[in-house]
């Protein structure tokens, strides 16, 4: 392992020991990666103490929830994890796009309460994180924040939330019920876009050594869980897919890159079915594809840098999206107008239009990308896009109120339905989207040595390790290494139920 990320062993006894303590105390035992990869393998005494625990709790006994896995209610496990299936009539492409649910996950209704896992858990298991004496410090513009207090709370530690001021305000209604204390909200200047602000906060916090910082834009464990199990998982749903359609290709995947956690399970995809991968940017802010700049609200997805964990040497399309798609359809989704539009004009299964609350902004963000690469590769019935929705529209009850004031003032009718409906889903062309070469890649992959190296103080050496696929590849390797530090850890603890 480079310095960029630590490897899988003990790096310090005395406070590995303490953490042993602390989660014995407290009666919690962890999932391994490949038992939140494939839930089956989840030991029928763990799977006792989940059941009748309420998913919006904080309790150790959710951790056992923390994958796909989950049904609409999140209590019971589902052999396919959920996802809809989005007719032509909604997109106007044959190709088949598949959207997977993180709306399903346990404590926060999104998926990034994984990528939390995924960060803290090794950190936990080697020493090299004390929940006796530490605060674990979540910078995120989005739900990875939300993830990180509630996984903090169900290891017993304090976790510290740090993201722009200018979020939704049903995330910090989230925080202020969740945190520990109300110190523990840290709100950086600006909106989506300034990320950089987040990492100055955790700068000026890290000279404090009680504190740790968990940056999902740079903590390879983020993009570890999610190759691995978002990789999994998203086969799954393919696997259950060609059961009736034998000859359906799974050729690409989208993702918008936020933190480059998510987009991770491409190269699982990839690996197993030739499947491209595809990220998305807002065009308001368009990184990758113009080296702009510039605010959006695609709230949750990050730019104005490349993150250190994506895997950009093995990106194959850049997509841009404004977010004025994004915007338009969370009214069109979620407001009793457009769902009326959508059932009585357009025709569409009621179950299905109900279902749309499932998907917020970004999952917008990326089914508008997924229509754009359909039509730019002409694909058809026999071709699959499968791309994610991190959480729900109930998120963005507040988003959608400004919006609807800002847009329609004297109110939201069918016409203004219609009107949405022709511009941002039937109208998509697939502009302002770049098919890779090797160039591009490196032009991309270039553009984080200013965040990364002269603003993070990363060596250069260290920066360039990631152009070569055998980075990569290690990382993956050593995930039976890390299973057996978390099973070890809870040999060590005794904790064998965590109701």
């Amino acid at each position: 392992m480079s310095r960029l990320c630590f490897a899988p062993e003990i790096a310090d006894e005395k406070v590995r020991r303490n953490a042993v303590q602390r989660l014995r105390e407290l009666r919690v035992s962890l999932p391994t990666l490949t038992q939140l990869a494939d839930p089956n393998l989840i030991p029928d005494q763990q799977q006792a103490a989940v059941s009748g625990v309420d998913p919006d709790e904080p309790l150790a006994a959710n951790l056992w929830r923390v994958h796909w896995f989950n049904d609409a209610a999140r209590t019971r496990r589902v052999d396919i994890p959920g996802y809809l299936v989005l007719p032509e009539a909604l997109t106007g492409v044959k190709a088949k796009i598949v959207v997977a649910l993180g709306r399903r996950f346990p404590m926060i209704a999104a998926h990034k309460v994984l990528a939390a896992y995924g960060c803290l858990v090794p950190r936990l298991v080697t020493g090299r994180f004390d929940p006796t004496r530490h605060r674990a410090i979540w910078p995120s513009t989005g739900n990875y924040c939300r993830g990180g207090v509630a996984i903090s709370r169900t290891l017993g530690c304090r976790g510290v939330a740090v993201l722009p001021a200018g979020m939704s305000k049903e995330r910090f209604e989230w925080l202020e019920r969740w945190v520990s204390d109300p110190s523990d909200i840290i709100r950086t200047p600006g909106t989506e876009s300034n990320v950089k602000e987040i990492y100055d906060k955790c700068a000026e916090l890290a000279r404090d050594g009680d504190n740790v910082i968990l940056n999902q834009f740079s903590e390879f464990g983020n993009y570890l869980v999610h190759y691995y199990c978002t990789g999994r998982a998203l086969d799954r749903i393919y696997a259950g897919l060609r059961r009736g359609a034998p000859a359906l290709r799974l050729s690409v995947f989208v993702a918008a890159t936020g933190s480059a956690g998510t987009i991770a399970a491409g190269d699982y995809l990839k690996a197993a079915h030739g499947t491209k991968i595809a990220a998305v940017e807002a065009v308001e802010c368009p990184t990758m594809l113009y080296n702009g700049y510039g605010e959006h609200n695609i709230q949750g997805i990050g730019d104005k840098h490349i993150p250190l964990i994506h895997n950009v040497m093995n990106t194959d399309i850049v997509a841009g999206v404004s977010d004025r798609g994004s915007d338009a359809l969370n009214l069109l989704f979620n407001d009793a107008v457009g769902r009326a539009y959508l059932t009585k004009r357009q025709k569409l299964d009621p179950a299905l239009v109900k279902a749309l609350v499932d998907i917020g902004l970004s999952g917008n963000a990326n089914i508008i990308a997924a229509i754009k690469i359909a039509r730019h590769f002409e694909l058809g019935e026999s071709d699959a896009i499968i791309t994610i929705a991190t959480d729900g529209a109930e998120l963005y009850d507040s988003e959608r109120a400004s919006y609807l004031k800002r847009n329609y003032p004297k109110g939201f009718d069918e016409v203004h339905a219609g009107e949405a409906f022709g511009r941002h889903l039937q109208a998509i062309t697939d502009d302002h989207l770049i098919e890779l070469t090797h160039v591009d890649r490196q032009r991309i992959f270039n553009l984080g040595y200013y965040t990364w190296v002269e603003q993070q103080g990363v060596p250069v050496d260290d920066f360039d390790r990631r152009r070569n696929p055998a980075f990569w590849s290690e990382l993956q390797a050593a995930i039976p290494a890390w299973d057996q530090l978390i099973e070890r850890f809870n040999g060590d603890s005794g904790a064998v139920s965590a109701a």
